[in-house]
């Protein structure tokens, strides 16, 4: 079980599956992009024995690019853990402030955000395409964590996973002016004369984002894997029929 571990203390783990030679479907986590279901839910429930839960723990959203937000209670563990059928629909983000709770954010390119505030309790999972982060899914959801739940910016932590790099994230124009409209993510984007391309580091302006809601730039982290060069990658620009990865957090009781 291939896996990289942001953060792994007793209470809190954070990580991010990636690609596994070894592992069905080279250790694809979504059922909305695989061959085999049942394939998939077994390594699901591998991750699940690895990280010494249940599978019936995950709860999984159906991702539509959108910057929609979900509050998880208890009574809903195993959501989409098993079927794309009961899953928290039309969502790109998920928190909680019940432990023993994984919530994922599944990616091939896109970029996953982790977020947790020990002092509330709280963690989240966000699933930030670049619709997303045009949409400011990210943001959006701290606003909502800040104004509603009454948590202090200050308190979070946010570890933001491996995706496209910029050097592999080239768009035309009308991408580039989607970015450009947000007023903050300039200095993140360059223009190629060769290819008539422009390329954008989604990375950063998701950083940009938390730091926007209050998060200290010293609460972040950034995986700077790339999806597309980096073999334990899965790319959706690379391969249309590519795996995705799972972003991962739980909170122990």
């Amino acid at each position: 079980m291939k896996t990289k571990l942001y953060v792994n203390s007793a209470n809190l783990t954070a990580g991010i599956t990636m690609k596994d030679a070894q592992s069905f479907e080279s250790n694809n986590m979504a059922l909305h992009a695989c061959e085999n279901t049942s394939l998939i839910v077994e390594n699901r429930r591998k991750l699940a024995d690895y990280l010494r839960i249940r599978l019936t723990d995950f709860v999984c959203a159906n991702q539509t690019h959108s910057a929609n937000f979900y509050r998880v209670e208890k009574d809903e563990k195993g959501r989409g853990s098993t079927d794309i059928e009961h899953a928290v629909a039309d969502t790109d983000a998920l928190y909680t402030f019940e432990p023993n709770i994984l919530l994922a954010a599944f990616a091939a390119d896109c970029v996953p955000v982790l977020l947790y505030n020990e002092t509330k309790g709280l963690i989240g999972a966000v699933h930030s395409g670049w619709q997303g982060t045009v949409k400011e899914v990210t943001l959006k959801l701290f606003n909502h964590l800040k104004n509603e739940e009454n948590c202090r910016p200050e308190d979070f932590h946010v570890h933001i996973g491996a995706a496209l790099s910029q050097e592999k994230f080239e768009v035309d124009r009308d991408v580039y002016l989607k970015f450009k409209a947000l007023g903050y993510a300039d200095d993140f984007m360059y223009y190629k004369d060769s290819t008539g391309k422009y390329h954008i580091d989604s990375q950063l302006t998701v950083k940009r984002q938390c730091e926007l809601a209050g998060i200290p730039s010293g609460h972040i982290s950034i995986d700077r894997t790339c999806t597309f060069m980096n073999p334990d990658g899965f790319s959706y620009r690379e391969d249309k029929r590519a795996g995705r990865h799972m972003g991962f957090i739980v909170r122990r009781a």
